[in-house]
């Protein structure tokens, strides 16, 4: 036995991507006395500015902006309780095919190696139970979260450590539930062209695909707050548009896919530290 606590370490990354995906689990865990750390890899620059400005547009600055999205990614932390928070502060390299994917010190253009080695570091100090991130396509395909994904795995590799390991993910049933619910909210939104619909169609997994589904119902107003607090981006976060009583209804299960285990735990799992405790 040992007096180190239980350790989550959820690796994002944007400022607002820990609420989104597992904004529950991690209050929930932290809640259970489990100490919780988040990595975010990027400094957010490329997010929205003050007044809706976006980026490349007049008036918009990344070094302000990125100030500004680690305030709040810190209030966020303080609602969602999270014991640690540790910035990488790459450069946000912004949606797939913006000119700041090609940036010199953008996230996307940094070797993976030198990621994962300071990521490795982080491991090795807090030496994490539970590890989650993206999966290879980084949920969506956002350069940042696939680079994430990179750097995580690459991680893992250089420590002895072996943390049960898991990539968050969607039922696909939830994903088709979410459709229909934008539409619900904006009656006005042009059904999406074929091949953007095939995209789509892609993210997520089946339901029986998934192995670990986890309630976190009890801290969806907390998720929902931490999502608040990034209200710099609230024109680009849609689940603030349900308010927080629908979003409690929709938002109480997050769901993952386990790829490295030692415990033997068997699946499905309801529990992230299932066979840990």
């Amino acid at each position: 036995m040992t007096d180190r606590p239980l350790t989550l370490m959820a690796v994002h990354a944007h400022p607002d991507d820990e609420a989104t995906g597992t904004g529950g689990v991690l209050a929930r865990y932290a809640a259970e006395g489990i100490r919780t750390v988040l990595v975010t890899c990027t400094d957010g620059g490329c997010g929205d500015g003050p007044g809706g400005v976006k980026p490349g547009d007049p008036g918009h600055d990344p070094a302000a902006v990125a100030l500004m999205r680690r305030q709040e990614l810190e209030a966020s932390c303080d609602v969602l309780k999270v014991s640690d928070l540790e910035m990488l502060d790459y450069a946000d390299s912004g949606m797939t095919g913006w000119p700041s994917n090609d940036a010199p010190g953008s996230f996307w253009q940094t070797p993976v190696q030198e990621g994962a080695a300071r990521l490795a570091g982080l491991m090795r100090h807090y030496r994490p139970d539970v590890v989650v991130t993206y999966d290879e396509n980084g949920f969506y395909g956002h350069p940042d979260h696939i680079q994430a994904h990179r750097i995580t795995m690459a991680a893992l590799e250089m420590t002895a450590l072996t943390p049960k390991v898991y990539w968050t993910t969607m039922p696909r049933s939830m994903m088709q539930r979410f459709g229909e619910i934008m539409r619900e909210f904006h009656e006005d939104m042009p059904e999406p062209d074929p091949a953007e619909a095939a995209a789509m169609a892609e993210i997520g997994l089946p339901d029986d695909e998934i192995t670990t589904w986890v309630d976190t119902t009890a801290f969806s107003g907390q998720k929902f707050d931490a999502l608040a607090a990034h209200a710099s981006q609230g024109e680009n976060i849609f689940f603030l548009k349900m308010g927080k009583e629908r979003f409690g209804e929709l938002m109480g299960m997050e769901t993952f896919v386990r790829v490295q285990d030692a415990t033997g735990a068997a699946i499905p799992e309801n529990d992230l530290f299932a066979g840990l405790r």
